[in-house]
């Protein structure tokens, strides 16, 4: 995994525990309603990619924000496929259309 990858999931991890935190959760409450043990939880919080994403997605459930999931891999937001998409198309020959004006230009 990427360092930077690693350091979004561990900002992920952090933001999830000052979740649970703010809501004066205890570490055994919390990770009950998820459905782990309270070391996968710590683990979680901590950011390890070991972790199931179905736990982080229900720890998202939890705050209120797994409505954001689809969002991350989006179509839309897909700027690798996009720049394929781009250069696809600039390596297509185009070609050139007969302007209206050339038949002027001939007379």
């Amino acid at each position: 995994m990427p360092q930077a990858t690693q350091a979004l999931l561990r900002e992920l991890g952090n933001n999830l525990a000052i979740a649970r935190k703010r809501r004066r959760e205890p570490v055994k409450a919390w990770a009950q309603r998820i459905g782990i043990s309270e070391p996968t939880l710590a683990r979680m919080e901590k950011g390890d990619p070991s972790v199931a994403m179905g736990v982080y997605a229900t720890a998202l459930w939890l705050m209120g924000r797994d409505q954001a999931l689809p969002a991350l891999a989006a179509p839309e937001h897909d700027m690798g496929a996009l720049q394929d998409a781009i250069r696809a198309a600039q390596s297509r020959s185009v070609r050139k259309r007969p302007s209206l004006y050339d038949n002027e230009a001939a007379e």
